[in-house]
C-alpha cells in the first residue's frame, strides 16, 4: 500500500492567497457560493503523496474524505499511474459508439466477473449521476419494449440522494437548495428513508400498491449518504430485493457511493447475501480510484435481453455520451480493481473501520456538542448538535480541522469522515484527535 509520513499542524498560509483570487476569478464552483468563496479559506492543492494533499504552499493535509469519495488507494498510486501512462503509448481515447476498444472490454470483463448482478452487460458513462440517468431510461424502455408500457412510475425513499441532473434529482429527496428546481422534477412514488425504522416494511408496501405501474424501485442499498451516512440493516435491505423479485419489480441499486470497499465488501449490496442480485446497478466514484472520471449501469441479462431486436429497430436503446468508456480511464479502473486482491484492500477496511469506530467513540462521542455517530464501514457521519443560536457548525468545525492538517467537509451539520481504503490505524487516530479538538473549539468559542 501506499503510505505518507505523518505531519504536523501545517504551517500558517498567507492571509491574501494570490492562488485564490486568480481562482475565483474564472472558475465557478459546485454546490459552493462564490461570493463566500475566498472568506473560507479554501485549500489549493498542487499535489499529492499517499493519502495526503499538498497544497500550493507546502502545507500537507490528510484526505479525510477521499476527494469528495473517489479516492480508494491513495493519490500517486505507481501501479495506477503506470496503468495510465501504458495506455497512453496505445490510445487514448475512442468512441463506444457502434466500435469497440481494449481498454473497456477487458474492465468490463473483469467487473462483470464480480458485480452482484445476473448474466451482467456494462454501459459506460462519466460520472455517478449520469449512471442513475442511464438506468432510469433503461427501467423505462424496458417495459416498452416488453410491450408493457403502463410501468412509467418509479419508487424511491425518503432522504434519498441520486445526484444533481434533473432524472436523478426527480429520485432525490430535495435538500441541497435544489428546490427552485422542483418545476423540472418528474413525480415518484416516495416511502420513508433509512431514518425511520419501519423503512423497509413502507417501501414493500409501497411495492405492493404500486407494482402495475411501477418501472423500478431505487435505493442507496446500505447507506444514504449524502444524507448524513444514514445506515440500514442488512437483513432489511434483503427483505426489498425479495419483494422486488415477488412483485416482478425491477431493483436499481445506486452504489455511486457505496461501492468499490467502502462499507466492507466491495459492493454494499453483498451484505444482503447472495440471493441479493438488483437489475440495475450503478457504480461511480472510486470506480477509477480516483483518478479518472467513469461510471457505469451495470444491466442483469434479463434486463439486456429486452432491447435486442432488428439493426436500428425501436428496441435500440438510443443513449451514449462522447466520453463513455474512456480508454484511460478503463486502463486505470482495471489495474483499480486488480488491487484490491493484490492489496487485500477489504481486509485493511475491516481494521481501519473497526479502530475508527472505537476511536471516535472514546474522543468524540461524548463530547458537547455532538449528537450520534453513525457508520458503516469507512463511511462515517458525525452527527453535531450545537448549541441554541449557534450557526455554520459544521462548516467551522470543518475549517478547524483543515487548520490542523485534516481535510473534512460537512453536509449541514454532519461531518462526513471518509478516509481512503488504505488509511492505517495511526493516520486515524491522527483524524480523531484532530476531530475531537475541532469540536471542544467551537463549543468554546460559542459558550466558552
Amino acid at each position: 500500500m501506499t503510505g505518507s509520513a505523518m505531519t504536523s499542524t501545517p504551517p500558517h498560509t498567507p492571509a491574501v492567497d494570490p492562488w485564490v483570487a486568480r481562482d475565483a476569478a474564472v472558475v465557478w464552483h459546485g454546490f459552493t457560493q462564490m461570493a463566500a468563496y475566498t472568506g473560507n479559506m479554501p485549500v489549493m492543492v498542487d499535489r499529492a503523496e499517499g493519502r495526503e494533499l499538498i497544497d500550493v504552499h507546502g502545507n500537507r493535509y490528510f484526505d479525510a474524505i477521499s476527494s469528495l469519495w473517489v479516492t480508494t488507494l491513495g493519490h500517486h498510486v505507481p501501479e495506477l499511474d503506470a496503468a495510465i501512462v501504458e495506455q497512453l503509448g496505445r490510445v487514448a481515447h475512442a468512441t463506444l459508439l457502434g466500435n469497440g476498444s481494449r481498454a473497456a472490454v477487458e474492465f468490463a470483463e473483469a467487473l462483470a466477473a464480480v458485480v452482484p448482478v445476473a448474466d451482467p452487460h456494462v454501459l459506460f458513462g462519466s460520472d455517478g449521476a449520469v449512471a442513475v440517468e442511464q438506468a432510469l431510461k433503461v427501467a423505462f424502455q424496458y417495459w416498452i419494449n416488453r410491450g408493457e408500457p403502463g410501468h412509467n412510475r418509479f419508487l424511491a425513499l425518503g432522504d434519498a440522494y441520486h445526484g444533481d441532473t434533473v432524472g436523478a434529482l426527480s429520485l432525490g429527496d430535495g435538500g441541497f437548495g435544489t428546490a427552485m428546481f422542483d418545476p423540472l422534477r418528474f413525480p415518484v412514488i416516495r416511502t420513508p428513508g433509512y431514518a425511520s425504522p419501519d423503512w423497509a416494511a413502507k417501501l414493500i408496501g409501497g411495492i405492493e400498491a404500486h407494482t402495475d405501474t411501477l418501472a423500478a424501485v431505487v435505493i442507496e442499498p446500505l447507506v444514504q449518504g449524502a444524507s448524513g451516512i444514514l445506515v440500514a440493516d442488512p437483513g432489511d435491505l434483503a427483505e426489498v430485493g425479495r419483494a422486488c423479485r415477488s412483485h416482478g419489480v425491477l431493483l436499481i441499486c445506486d452504489e455511486v457511493a457505496t461501492g468499490f470497499g467502502r462499507t466492507g465488501k466491495l459492493f454494499a449490496s453483498e451484505w444482503a447475501g447472495p440471493e441479493f442480485h438488483p437489475d440495475l446497478l450503478c457504480l461511480g466514484k472510486g470506480i477509477t480510484g480516483g483518478y479518472l472520471p467513469l461510471s457505469v449501469t451495470v444491466a442483469s441479462g434479463q434486463v439486456f435481453d429486452a432491447f435486442n431486436g432488428a439493426d436500428l429497430s425501436e428496441s435500440t436503446f438510443y443513449h451514449g455520451h462522447s466520453y463513455g468508456g474512456n480508454a484511460l480511464a478503463c486502463a486505470v479502473a482495471l489495474r483499480h480493481l486488480q488491487l484490491f486482491d493484490e492489496w487485500q484492500v477489504l481486509d485493511n477496511v475491516a481494521v481501519a473501520a473497526e479502530h475508527l469506530s472505537v476511536r471516535l467513540s472514546d474522543t468524540v462521542l461524548g463530547l458537547p456538542g455532538v449528537r450520534e455517530i453513525r457508520q458503516r464501514g469507512l463511511m462515517v457521519g458525525v452527527e453535531l448538535d450545537p448549541p441554541s443560536g449557534s450557526v455554520r457548525w459544521g462548516r467551522r468545525v470543518c475549517a478547524g480541522a483543515v487548520e490542523q492538517g485534516v481535510l473534512l467537509r460537512p453536509l449541514g451539520d454532519v461531518v462526513v469522515v471518509m478516509p481512503p481504503l488504505t488509511t492505517t490505524v495511526e493516520e486515524i487516530d491522527r483524524v480523531a484527535d484532530v476531530l475531537g479538538r475541532s469540536i471542544r473549539a467551537v463549543w468554546a468559542e460559542d459558550l466558552g
